[in-house]
């Protein structure tokens, strides 16, 4: 029985996700498991044995050295440190610093720049690491590139794939209805589910939904599912007046949204193998997404790639799939293949336990 600490910072989305399913699956093989996540993220996710007061909180100088020194006791008492994100990669190797207590850090996220303090940090974790994985195998070069001991590629598991018990004309018609438009089946329908932020470059979704609408050759409706920046939000309402697309707001059921919908469109600046692109696949639906991070891994044989801030081969793409049926059903039995590839949740447990045991063995 290995005696684990996972750390988890402020987290909103496929993170705390992927730690809440890790850490079930590991209490569920025997192994012990604490969590130390900030009170929001615990509140947000299922993560079981959790110590919100041993996450050093920011408040104050006093507050955040409670916290580590907290951290750092249940650290001494634990086998390896298991850190998600780099805001917890930093946290548990200061926490651990002197203990000899191996941490391992999964990146789930690219450090986009490459100079400043970011940049510093990221480097000093994949040095001090016993372990650095990556969500994709950019994120395992780039730890690599930047002298890790050992780098290795660690995807999170697929989401288990939900399903909408109706048909897709009765989730049409839902979306229509609760969206307030008429449902003209000629009309083909665009999803995209995204927390509203700068990386996630909606803007030029709404670009790309200009360009379609002007064009006049295909109808596309688009659907944006998803919260996060009330003034990035009011930006793209502004921007997107008087077009066929919906910022529907924040919804936990994604599934009916796929059913209704005829292909997932993700413009984001970088992503790791993503969530939302996987359950795409489960629900076969063509992927229309950007060319970074482990997007290709995914979408390759299933959708289309496009270059990152290109709102004309994002409407092009778009407008190909719109166009031609056939390709999109094409498409979409691709990606149940694809789908049913991907590492399941026993899967990552056995992967992450061979993993520890070979940390620990190697600091005995």
């Amino acid at each position: 029985m290995t005696r684990i600490v996972q750390v988890v910072g402020h987290a909103a989305g496929g993170i705390g996700v992927h730690v809440a399913d890790l850490a079930a699956g590991l209490r569920d093989a025997g192994e012990t498991v604490r969590v130390v996540a900030p009170a929001a993220t615990a509140e947000r996710f299922e993560l079981g044995d959790v110590d919100t007061l041993a996450w050093p909180a920011r408040t104050s100088p006093s507050a955040y050295l409670r916290g580590l020194g907290r951290l750092r006791r249940l650290v001494a008492g634990s086998d390896v440190v298991h850190a998600h994100g780099h805001q917890a990669g930093i946290t548990a190797l200061l926490a651990a610093t002197g203990t000899g207590v191996p941490v391992v850090i999964s990146w789930h996220n690219a450090v986009l720049a490459r100079r400043g303090p970011g940049a510093v940090a990221e480097a000093w974790q994949a040095r001090r690491a016993a372990l650095v994985t990556g969500a994709s195998q950019d994120l395992v070069d780039r730890a690599a590139h930047l002298g890790a001991r050992e780098a290795d590629l660690a995807p999170v598991a697929a989401p288990a794939a939900g399903s909408y018990a109706g048909t897709r004309g009765q989730a049409r018609a839902a979306v229509a209805a609760a969206v307030g438009i008429v449902d003209d089946p000629d009309e083909v329908w665009a999803l995209t589910v995204s927390r509203i932020a700068p990386q996630k470059d909606l803007g030029v979704l709404v670009e790309a939904a200009r360009t379609v609408a002007a064009d006049g050759g295909v109808a596309v409706r688009w659907f944006v599912v998803g919260d996060g920046e009330e003034g990035l939000r009011a930006e793209l309402e502004t921007a997107a007046a008087g077009l066929p697309l919906h910022l529907v707001g924040a919804r936990d059921d994604v599934p009916f949204w796929m059913a209704a919908s005829d292909l997932l469109v993700v413009p984001s600046r970088w992503e790791a193998r993503a969530l939302v692109v996987q359950e795409a696949l489960a629900a076969g639906l063509p992927v229309v997404a950007t060319d970074v991070g482990g997007l290709p891994e995914l979408v390759t044989g299933c959708g289309s790639l496009v270059p990152v801030g290109d709102a004309a081969a994002v409407a092009a793409a778009v407008t190909h799939l719109a166009a031609h049926p056939d390709r999109r059903a094409e498409l979409g039995r691709a990606a149940r293949d694809r789908f049913a590839e991907l590492p399941t949740s026993a899967d990552v447990v056995t992967a992450w336990r061979r993993r520890y045991d070979a940390v620990v063995s190697a600091r005995r």
